[in-house]
């Protein structure tokens, strides 16, 4: 398959096809029986640190986000209004899609994408080929450490189920410290079903126990983490594919 075919292609398969992830997958045994992920069995450190140390594999990562979540832009702003808000910040937003969608479809609003130095070259050029730089800037950090303050909306779209609950904690308090008083909290992930209904997410639950350490979440379990955190989740909002919008505000 050719680099060039639409949507991320090439760059999905040979991510999801790629020999980390077969390797991680072959010790599946051990994160059943402990909780961790296969894959630092596999290489000793985790998946964000193992891709900053192959930088190949993580620009290949970073195209392929862009190709399987790239219907989540148009969902996202079909299913939710985000005109009330002046400045939105999007927190590990990787290269800059989904941030650019919404910035497009509200030319009202002014956008921060904030992500690791890595990823922030490559998110910087997104914004310059989408003729967004005046109205959106790149900023470097970790959110474990602490997030820009004081803006009305912030946006973890496909972050919190890299992480296990512990850790999705810490993130979450550093978005509360730093969230405008009548700010919104937006979660973009898969929200399971409870019980045993059949849901494509479960499996998907398995893959982020074997990369990333992570795992897909019912909304009442993302209630539980947002009370911990500080906040209270306000409402579930479906979108056009399989992904979700988990509104909260500050408690």
């Amino acid at each position: 398959m050719e680099s060039s075919a639409p949507g991320a292609a090439h760059a999905t398969i040979l991510t999801l096809g790629g020999q980390w992830q077969w390797q991680a997958w072959a010790k599946f045994r051990h994160s059943l029986e402990t909780g961790e992920p296969a894959l630092g069995a596999v290489f000793g450190q985790r998946l964000f640190d193992y891709l900053v140390q192959n930088p190949e594999e993580g620009s290949l990562f970073n195209e392929a986000m862009v190709g399987m979540h790239g219907a989540v832009g148009a969902a996202v702003t079909t299913a939710y209004d985000f005109s009330h808000f002046r400045s939105l910040v999007d927190l590990g937003g990787g290269t800059g899609a989904l941030l650019s969608a919404v910035l497009k479809a509200f030319p009202a609003l002014t956008g921060t994408l904030f992500e690791l130095p890595e990823t922030a070259a490559q998110a910087g050029r997104t914004i310059e080929e989408t003729q967004l730089s005046s109205r959106c800037s790149v900023v470097t950090g970790n959110f474990f450490h602490s997030v820009p303050q004081g803006h009305e909306a912030y946006v973890l779209s496909h972050v919190l189920h890299d992480w296990n609950d512990n850790e999705a904690k810490i993130i979450l308090r550093n978005c509360r410290r730093a969230i405008a008083p009548s700010g919104r909290l937006l979660i973009i992930e898969t929200v399971l079903p409870s019980g045993d209904t059949p849901h494509h997410g479960k499996l998907l639950d398995l893959l982020m126990l074997t990369v990333t350490g992570g795992q897909e979440r019912t909304a009442a379990e993302f209630d539980i983490l947002l009370e911990v955190a500080g906040f209270k989740l306000t409402r579930v909002i479906p979108t056009a594919t399989h992904d979700s919008i988990v509104e909260a505000i500050p408690a």
